[in-house]
């Protein structure tokens, strides 16, 4: 396979340095700043919506082909890809979010579980169900 190139849109700016569980963002409010982003992306984003946010696990360590779920010890391994873990041969994290804010070159969103300074790659409006064009 060719390898791909991704280059992050912005970053997230939440004052979460410290790993933890991702049920414990569901209220965390989150800014993504976005770099040199051509005029208008952003149009058409509501507050209010659900958007899908999709980074990069700039912290992870290593790559797992099984992990504990949520990373509780408790819980019995799993494949990789039945989980949403970091340690991933793609680092790349996905959340559903609630669009809050939206600003010339920032937005701002409840339920992000990413910490500060993660890359962000894309966000994509959620639309359950959707088939395609």
């Amino acid at each position: 396979m060719r390898p791909l190139h991704l280059y992050p849109i912005g970053s997230v700016c939440n004052g979460r340095r410290e790993l933890a569980p991702p049920d414990s963002f569901r209220e965390t409010e989150s800014t993504i700043l976005f770099e040199e982003l051509p005029p208008g992306v952003l149009d058409g984003l509501e507050p209010g919506e659900d958007i899908v946010v999709l980074f990069w696990f700039h912290r992870r360590q290593g790559y797992f082909p099984k992990v504990h779920p949520k990373g509780d010890p408790r819980r019995p391994l799993k494949g990789v890809f039945a989980t949403c873990a970091p340690q991933r041969p793609n680092p790349i994290g996905v959340s559903r979010c609630t669009l809050l804010k939206v600003d010339h070159d920032s937005i701002q969103v409840r339920g992000l579980d990413a910490l500060d300074g993660t890359p962000v790659l894309d966000i994509k409006p959620f639309a359950m169900g959707a088939k395609g064009p």
